[in-house]
C-alpha cells in the first residue's frame, strides 16, 4: 500500500480541483470566470507561501530558473485558457476537451523527451478514462464545438501538462511546499492585472467570500500541494492521466449535492473512467527505455 500512497495523493488532489465547478456554482452572478480564476491564484498563492513560510521549506539556492518560469507560465496560461474555452464551448465540452487532451500531451511529451514508451496499462488506463469523459458528458444535448474554443481548451490541456511535466523536474531539487509556493506565488503576480481591471467586488459578499476561500484554500493550496507530493514518486504522463479524477468528482457532485440529474450512458463513463484510475493506481506498469538512447541530455520522468 505504501508504494500507491503517492497515487492516492495524486488523486485526491484531483477530487479537490473537481469541486471547483460546484464551488463556482454559488458564486454571486457578477462574477467573471476569469475574476475567479484571478482570485483563486491570488488566494491560493498566498496561502501556500504562508504555509512554506511556516514549515520553513523556503531554500534560496538550486533553483532552476528555466523550469521555474515555464511552469510558472504553463499555470497562469491554464487559467485564461481554459475559463475562455468554456465560455465558448460550454462547460462539458470545455472541460472534456481540456482534460482528455492533457493524458494524450503529457505521455507524447513524457516519450518524446525521456524516450520511455508508456507502459500498455497507462495506454489502456488513459483510453478508458477519456472514453468515460465522454460518455460522462454525453447527456449534455446537442454538441456543437467552437473551434477557436477547441484550440483554447487543447492549449489549456498543453499548459497543465507543460506545468506537470515541468514542476516534476523542480521537485528534484526543492521541497513541494516551496515549489508549489513560488509557482502559485508568480502565477498570482502574472494575472494580477486582472483583478484590477474586472469586477471583483462581488468577494464582499457571503457566498463571494466563501467561494473565494474554498478555490484558493482547498481547490488550489491543498489541492496542489497534495498533487506535487505525489509527483515527487508519480510519473508525469500517469499524474495528469490520474487527474481525470476531476471530472468523475464534479459529476458525483452534481448529482449527490446539487440535485442534477444523469443519463444511462453517463454513468458508465463514471464506471469507466473509475476503472482507468484503478488500472493506474493497481498496475502502474514499467516504463522500458530504448538500448540506444542515451542518458545523458534525457529528461528522467520516474
Amino acid at each position: 500500500m505504501k508504494d500507491k500512497y503517492p497515487m492516492l495523493l495524486v488523486i485526491l488532489g484531483a477530487m479537490l480541483w473537481g469541486t471547483t465547478g460546484t464551488a463556482q456554482s454559488f458564486a454571486p452572478a457578477a462574477a467573471n470566470p476569469i475574476a475567479i480564476g484571478a482570485v483563486r491564484l491570488a488566494v491560493g498563492g498566498a496561502a501556500l507561501c504562508l504555509m512554506a513560510s511556516w514549515q520553513k521549506k523556503w531554500t534560496r539556492s538550486n533553483w532552476p530558473i528555466k523550469e521555474t518560469f515555464l511552469a510558472t507560465l504553463g499555470m497562469a496560461c491554464y487559467q485564461p485558457l481554459f475559463f475562455m474555452a468554456v465560455s465558448l464551448t460550454g462547460i462539458a465540452i470545455g472541460t472534456i476537451m481540456t482534460l482528455s487532451s492533457a493524458p494524450i500531451i503529457a505521455g507524447l511529451l513524457e516519450w518524446s523527451f525521456s524516450k520511455k514508451r508508456p507502459a500498455a496499462s497507462w495506454w489502456a488506463a488513459t483510453g478508458l478514462s477519456i472514453a468515460g469523459c465522454f460518455l460522462l458528458f454525453s447527456n449534455h444535448g446537442s454538441v456543437t464545438i467552437d473551434p477557436v474554443g477547441a484550440l483554447l481548451a487543447m492549449g489549456a490541456g498543453a499548459s497543465f501538462t507543460v506545468y506537470t511535466l515541468v514542476s516534476k523536474r523542480i521537485l528534484k531539487q526543492q521541497p513541494p511546499e516551496a515549489t508549489a509556493a513560488v509557482i502559485f506565488g508568480f502565477s498570482a503576480l502574472l494575472l494580477a492585472p486582472a483583478l484590477f481591471i474586472l469586477d471583483i467586488s462581488w468577494i464582499a459578499t457571503p457566498n463571494g467570500l466563501a467561494v473565494s476561500l474554498h478555490l484558493g484554500l482547498l481547490a488550489t493550496a491543498v489541492a496542489y500541494l497534495f498533487f506535487n507530493k505525489g509527483l515527487i514518486s508519480v510519473p508525469s504522463s500517469t499524474a495528469v492521466s490520474l487527474s481525470l479524477a476531476e471530472p468523475l468528482t464534479a459529476a458525483l457532485l452534481g448529482v449527490f449535492l446539487v440535485g442534477e440529474s444523469m443519463a444511462s450512458l453517463s454513468w458508465i463513463g463514471i464506471a469507466l473512467l473509475l476503472c482507468g484510475i484503478i488500472i493506474l493506481t493497481i498496475f502502474p506498469g514499467e516504463r522500458k527505455r530504448p538500448s540506444s538512447v542515451k542518458h545523458g541530455l534525457s529528461i528522467k520522468a520516474d
